[in-house]
């Protein structure tokens, strides 16, 4: 065993057996949690260098480690991990797990700049249409990160047409 998920407000503890595990609703899920505020694919553990690290799906309700919504965390021992509201103490032994040597990154991806930090908080907006400045630039292949960074996007082609405003 690699771990235990232990629920604060009583239940039977999780065991995990794999190194990488599926929280959610969903039956298909490794760790299947019946609660309607979970999300059918909520949060992914995954175990690296000894330690376990919770990476969100895009869950509606989002998951905590520590009291802090994230998208990508180290969740050190003895930890408090929630999926939804759905609270549990992550227990397990790094060394035992494989650990050696210096703590780990606190998150898993390699690039860590990759997404914004609203974004690997949890809490940035999700975008349902570019606005049409965007667009334009789009087509002349800048990508979505240039577009939401402003770097590497160039303007100066843009008409008042082309333009919108929130008045």
């Amino acid at each position: 065993m690699l771990g235990v998920l232990e629920p604060l407000k009583g239940g039977d503890d999780i065991p995990l057996r794999k190194r990488e595990l599926v929280v959610g609703r969903g039956e298909n899920c490794d760790v299947v949690l019946h609660f309607s505020n979970v999300s059918s694919q909520h949060c992914r553990l995954v175990l690296s260098n000894g330690y376990w690290y919770a990476l969100d799906m895009g869950s509606t309700n989002g998951t905590t480690v520590a009291g802090m919504r994230t998208q990508d965390m180290r969740v050190d021992p003895g930890t408090h991990i929630a999926f939804a509201k759905h609270e549990f103490v992550l227990k397990y032994d790094p060394v035992a797990n494989g650990a050696s040597g210096e703590i780990p990154p606190d998150c898993l991806e390699s690039n860590v700049f990759e997404k914004s930090l609203l974004e690997r908080a949890g809490v940035a907006k999700q975008v349902s249409s570019l606005p049409k400045t965007w667009e334009i630039q789009r087509q002349k292949g800048a990508t979505l990160e240039e577009l939401e960074s402003g770097r590497g996007v160039d303007y100066s082609n843009l008409t008042l047409d082309d333009l919108e405003f929130d008045i």
